[in-house]
């Protein structure tokens, strides 16, 4: 299977290392195209470690968070885009999203995923579904003619949250990462400032991976990675 033009937005920094990192991977081994953006740094209300050091300041961390996560995204094979735009609270305003938009005319993606749309623990993350859905929207236009660039319209998906129970996440789809799960963790490894989610996200890709060998019966996926489509799926046959 080949790869696809893959965009992945998250609302911090390492986002996309918890919930997407392994499909990222899949998708640049394939011969795909993956850009992951990253809205904030999450230096306010993600870096608890970095906090802790004596005479931290907001720059410092933010540097540091950028060091991490370009060495994740180098990792799993993706070219990263910092927008920089705050967080705690996560503010996307019509220039952001415009920049949003840029972005996804300039990959032409055939995926594009992000957060859920609701988050009861998280302020940006519903932030940053919102203003993916939009400029998603706004770079494909109504499907006419329009005044302005268009680009084919993307499957869309949503990555899993840290407490799917409580986000309204339905897992329509499970991707086998079990061949990437070790580039996965050196990702996750990279992403320092948050030690404590590595052995969380370890832990639920075994899990989606059980849930996946029941699916399938294929007894060779020992990890994976959940996902819920939004866009339907168009087919000749089921």
């Amino acid at each position: 299977m080949s790869g696809v033009r893959l965009l992945v937005v998250g609302a911090h920094s390492a986002d996309f290392v918890w919930r997407a990192g392994g499909v990222v991977a899949n998708n640049t081994s394939a011969g795909g195209t993956s850009v992951v953006v990253a809205l904030s740094f999450g230096e306010r209300g993600e870096s608890g470690e970095l906090w802790k050091l004596p005479e931290q300041t907001e720059q410092q961390v933010k540097d540091i968070r950028r060091s991490e996560a370009e060495k994740a995204a180098a990792l799993v094979g993706a070219e990263l885009v910092c927008m920089d735009l705050g967080d705690y609270p996560l503010v996307v305003d019509d220039a952001a999203l415009e920049r949003l938009r840029d972005v996804i005319r300039r990959l032409r993606p055939e995926v594009v995923i992000t957060h859920p749309a609701v988050d009861p623990f998280n302020p940006d993350h519903p932030v940053a579904h919102e203003a993916t859905r939009r400029a998603r929207l706004l770079s494909s236009g109504a499907g006419v003619a329009s005044a302005f660039e268009t680009v084919p319209p993307s499957q869309f998906f949503l990555f899993e949250p840290h407490q799917p129970e409580l986000c309204g996440f339905i897992p329509t789809t499970f991707v086998d990462i079990t061949a990437s799960f070790e580039t996965k963790r050196r990702a996750m490894e990279a992403m320092e400032a948050q030690k404590y989610l590595q052995q969380y996200y370890t832990e639920r890709a075994g899990h989606r991976g059980n849930h996946a060998r029941k699916v399938t019966g294929d007894s060779s996926i020992g990890y994976a990675e959940a996902f819920q489509r939004i866009t339907p799926q168009v087919v000749s046959l089921l």
